[in-house]
Formats: C-alpha cells, structure tokens, sequence
C-alpha cells in the first residue's frame, strides 16, 4: 500500500514556508519530519516490526481501555468515569499516538488501518458538532483535570495523523478545538495533571494552519500572573518534588513559549528544572527516579516506564528549539538503555517499572506505593503490565518517536541528522527531492555510512551531530578525510552541490568510562512512608557504572523469559579497574533479528572482585569501597539487552581513583 508522506513532506518541511513563523522571535534550530519519512533498517526495523507484530498492533485486543477509549460510548474500565471520560482517555490516547506514528514509519496497511478508523471518530466528531477532541461531551467536561490532560495527548496523536496524511479535515479539526480552547492556569507542583501540556500540539496546529486565534489562545498565558510567578520560581529555585510524569510533561511548557515571546527566562526555567533533576534524581540509564514520585538516587530506585516516553518527549522539543546536540544524546542514551529494558523481546508483555539493579523476582521487593495504595507487582511482565494501563499505552510511543526525529529540517533548507542509527530518509531539502541511506548498526558500531541520492544535483547543507561523549570523530566525503570543525551546538555543516551517489562516512569511536556517584536517601514525601529504605536518611552508598559511547553496560543474569531468572549466577562483584586501558572490548556481528538480546555485538570484559555481597532493601549497596573479595574478569552486555542485571556495581578504591582521573 503507497501512503501519501510526499503530500506531508512537501507541507510540513524544508523549503516550505511555514505560517506564522515570521511571527516567532527565535528561530527554532530544527522541524520535525512526517511519520513515514524515515523508515527504519536492520536492527531497528526488527525491533519497529516487533512493536507493530505485539502490543502496539494488538492493544486494543487486550483490554476495554483501549478498545472503547474515544468511542464516545460507556464501558467499564478501571478510573473511567460517566460517558466514557477520565483515566482510560488518558491511556487509549498515548496508544493512539504511538500507533499512528508506527503505522505511517512502517507504511503497515493493518496499523494504518486501525489507525485511521480510531482517528477518525474524533476527527468526524468534531466536524460533527464536537466542541473538543472529546467530541462526544460539551466542553465543560475540560474542567476535569484529567480530562484537560489526556486531550493533550488525543492532539499529539492528531498532529502526528494530519503530518502523516496531509489530510486538511484533520487540520480543520485541530483548529476548530484550539481557537479557544481553555487552558488551565499553570501550577508549581507537579501533581495532579496539568492540562496546559496542550500547548505541544496546539502550538504545532498553528505552524501548520497560521490561524492567529490559535497562536493568541497560547501566547495569552504568558501574560499570566500565576503563570509568571512559577517561572520566577523555578529560576530562582528550589523545584518542588513530584510526579516524575507529570514533572517530564510540564517541565517543557515554559520553553515552548520562548520562541514566540523570545523571553528568555522562559527557556531558563525550564532548563533549571533539569538541573535539579539531574543533581538529585538522576538515573545512569539516562533518566531520573519516577517510582510514581521523584525517588532519588540508588541501584534499586525505579523508573515508570510512561517516563521512557515522556522525558525524550520534553528532550525531542529542547532539539527542536535549540539545536543543542545535548539533548539528542540523552535521547539516544534513554532510547538504547532505559527503552528496552521494560520490553520483553518479542514485545507482547511489558513491566510497569525498571531499576538499575534488578537480581530477581524477589529482589528489589515489590514496594507498595502511597498510603493505602497497592500497585500490585510492579516489575512482572504481563500483557497490560499493570491494573493501571497508563505505561501499557505510553510504550507504544517509545520507537516511533525516535525514529521520527533520526532526521530534521533545518531553517536554511538542509536536512540535519539528529539521533543515529540503520534508516532511509525520503523528503526534499529545499525543492529537491533526497534519498538518504544510512547504513550502520550504531550504538553497536562505530561506522555510519550515507548515501546521498538528490534526484538532481543540489546545493544544500547537511548536518551531522557529534555526540559529546566522542573524542576523535572522523569524517570522509567520497573517500576522502575533511577537517571536522562543529559548531557551539555540537554539529558539523557539509555544505556542498550533492550528487547522486555522494558518500559521507563519519566515525564515532566509542570508549570505556566508569562513571561514580553515591546513592541518596528518598525525597521527604509522604507518598514514601511505606517503603523501608524511605525512612533512612543517611543513605551515602557509592557506586560505579561503566559506559561505551551512549550505551550502559551491565552484568547480565540469564533468563528463561523476563520474569524467570537462571538460578546461581554470580552477581557479588565490585568493579576493580586500575586503568581504563584494562577493559577490554569484544565485537560480534549483529544477530539477526535483532530482539535484544544477551548474545549482543558488544560487551566488555572488565576486572572485578568477588566478594561476598548479600544486598537487602535497606542495603542495596555495600557502604563504603569494597578492597577484598577475590580477583575475577566479567563480561558486562549493554543495559538495555537484560532483565536481571547488576549496571550499579560496588567499587574498590582503585576503581574510585579512576574514574576521578578519567
């Protein structure tokens, strides 16, 4: 089946006016491409095809949420409220998103099927009368918190749907809600839901349609007291603690609305707040502690899998408006390590949660959450993954969200490679049409070759981001070395006349780091009184992780499936790395197909003592460095190719002075 991406392409990309832009005061660096421009390859397109052949193909199969959400009919469903509103909105509106973005990225019939048939009730129910995206209800049902929220999402989806399609009724619609859609004022802690988080895709309505009530309707909140007052607040600190979610989602709006009114605290407040999370919740698989709430640091600390999707989301629109490549390699370190780990290879069960050291079933402890809540067990793998399906949903938009934005325009009519990985890039750079091959099987590999294919010769830049974490890139043009000079965002320009068959190869040359910290104690919240460890205030533990290039490696425990792990495999080693030269690298052809698993392309073979650990909930970690313990060599695989795993390991003190002079 043909879609019709070159209709989307022509309206949405380089070379295209967009409406409105004259009108923003900062020139974002980078324009999303349409679903479908990029197509995935290798290992990439096996784990996509996995996404479409298990949950996301088949969601709606599995549970009511998502075969009733936005049918505007009654059913029966946890947190669902009168007509069909409340939490399953939420939910069935993060599928929906992940399912349409995968649907056109995969030019898959089936999905576009199923996604057009769900997309198009809400489309037609708003043409129909509908006075919101929950087409079906006045608009006073949008003074429900949730409500608000989950219509936020819905417009993601439609966004991504009209971008696919280039079909205007689906613009039509999105305008016709956000004209004079009701913003809720903004608010400074970060729970419950917010439903200003509806700038992201009522911004995007009037890029693509220019329709001036859309942009007043946004640049009216600015002008907010209390929305003025937060942004004073999180500039000048402290941020209060939350809802990681709910913390990943608003985070951004500050920095949505800086384009437009070029007030650069806006963007300020927002990076401020990542600081903060950086400094006191930061994770090593490339995202902070979301046990529900903010949970600090630690080998057992968890991760909710709605925040493999919403933090890269927050990291996508920093790109996008400021061009730094910072935010692309967290999006690569979150995609390739936090975004499997919570996945079962063959991508039909799924876990509500994630931890940098899980050893068993049994440890770490399934902890209850709030007073009088009981999650149920929350790192099991199961179909819905959880009785609350929020994760379930949000999963779905992991892989066609970083596929999607591999590539992006730029302002002076160029094309720039944002994230990295096996793909084929179909779209124009300026007026002229370009095939892009990317052939490489990054992270697992140094190597990424392009082939530029203009369908006829062309001038126009192109852009290549070189991680921070790379020392000595390299580059060649046709075969021959070019002098690499990047910009202060981390990008080097190729400016040049293409021509079909133009071969650009850059080398990223990975090396080994060990990255220290310490463990802290969990945020003084009321929502943690439950847990044992929460009542500990001195927790100081230190630890060691290893890193190749945007990949965290791990000491694998086998298993039978995710929830099964091989009885009596060792895990009682302390990292004991004199210099980094000790650890050494083995390289393997990629498996195919690639289901991440254990037998990966690269692991690493890294000194260690043996010691006598017996880690408990109060104790995850052994208080001080460990210097006994007998000598061993162990094999760590990438983070994300495990289920149980050690990746926040004791250390000795020789691994402590390392890492400091690294």
């Amino acid at each position: 089946m043909k879609t019709v991406w070159t209709l989307a392409t022509l309206l949405i990309i380089a070379g295209a006016v967009y409406a409105g832009a004259n009108e923003q005061k900062i020139q974002p660096a980078f324009t999303p491409l349409p679903p479908g421009a990029v197509r995935p390859e290798g290992w990439l397109r096996d784990w996509a095809r996995a996404a479409a052949d298990g949950i996301t193909g088949h969601l709606d199969e599995r549970a009511a949420v998502y075969r009733e959400g936005y049918k505007a009919t009654e059913f029966t469903a946890k947190g669902v409220k009168p007509h069909g509103t409340g939490w399953p909105l939420e939910q069935c509106a993060y599928w929906l998103d992940g399912l349409v973005r995968l649907a056109y990225i995969l030019d898959d019939p089936v999905l576009i099927a199923k996604a057009t048939s769900r997309l198009d009730l809400v489309v037609n129910g708003v043409h129909n009368g509908g006075e919101s995206l929950i087409y079906w209800r006045p608009k006073s049902e949008l003074q429900d918190a949730f409500n608000n929220w989950a219509h936020s999402h819905m417009g993601r989806a439609l966004v991504a749907y009209y971008q696919a399609t280039g079909d205007r009724r689906i613009l039509d619609a999105l305008v016709k809600v956000y004209r004079d859609y009701p913003l809720p004022e903004f608010q400074t802690d970060f729970f419950p839901v917010n439903g200003l988080v509806n700038l992201d895709p009522l911004l995007d309505t009037y890029v693509l349609s220019g329709d001036p009530k859309v942009l007043a309707n946004a640049l009216a909140v600015a002008r907010r007291p209390g929305f003025e007052k937060i942004v004073a607040q999180w500039n000048a600190g402290p941020i209060v603690h939350g809802h990681t979610v709910i913390f990943y989602e608003n985070i951004r709006v500050p920095a949505l609305l800086y384009p437009w009114t070029g007030d650069r605290r806006l963007l300020d407040a927002t990076l401020a707040t990542i600081r903060w999370s950086d400094q006191h919740h930061s994770l090593p698989l490339g995202l902070i502690s979301g046990e529900e709430f903010h949970a600090g640091i630690g080998a057992t600390r968890n991760v909710e899998t709605c925040n493999v999707a919403a933090g890269p989301w927050t990291f996508h629109w920093l790109l996008r408006i400021t061009g730094d490549r910072g935010w692309a390699d967290r999006m690569e370190k979150a995609f390739f390590n936090a975004g499997p780990a919570p996945i079962a290879r063959d991508f039909q069960t799924m876990s509500y949660y994630q931890c940098p050291n899980r050893l068993s079933l049994a440890f770490p402890q399934d902890r209850p959450g709030a007073p009088g809540q009981n999650l149920g067990d929350s790192y099991s793998f199961t179909e819905i993954a959880h009785p609350v399906l929020c994760c379930v949903g949000n999963a779905n938009r992991i892989v066609p969200n970083y596929i999607m934005n591999m590539w992006m325009a730029t302002p002076d009519r160029g094309l720039a490679a944002t994230l990295y990985g096996p793909c084929r890039l179909r779209t124009k750079a300026g007026d002229t049409p370009v095939e892009i091959d990317c052939a490489t099987s990054y992270p697992f590999d140094e190597e990424i070759r392009l082939t530029v294919r203009p369908a006829t010769t062309a001038a126009f830049p192109l852009y290549l981001r070189i991680p921070a974490w790379c020392r000595e890139p390299s580059l060649k043009l046709n075969g021959q070395p070019i002098a690499i000079r990047t910009s202060p965002t981390g990008f080097v320009k190729l400016q040049r006349r293409w021509r079909t068959g133009d071969r650009v190869e850059l080398r990223l040359p990975m090396r080994a780091e060990i990255v220290t910290g310490h463990e802290t104690p969990f945020p003084r919240d009321r929502y943690f009184t439950a847990r044992s460890l929460s009542k500990r205030t001195d927790v100081n533990n230190p630890f060691a992780c290893v890193n190749f290039g945007p990949l965290l490696f791990a000491l694998p425990i086998a298993d039978d499936t995710p929830d099964q792990p091989h009885a009596g495999v060792p895990f009682n080693f302390a990292l004991d790395v004199a210099a980094l030269r000790e650890i050494q690298v083995e390289r393997h052809p990629t498996p195919q197909p690639w289901r991440w698993q254990l037998d990966a392309p690269i692991k690493l073979r890294v000194p260690a003592r043996q010691f006598d650990w017996q880690p408990t909930e109060l104790q995850p970690l052994p208080p001080a460095p460990v210097n006994t313990g007998r000598a061993a060599t162990i094999t760590l695989v990438p983070y994300g190719c495990t289920k149980f795993r050690v990746s926040m390991f004791p250390l000795t003190t020789r691994t402590e002075r390392t890492a400091a002079r690294d």
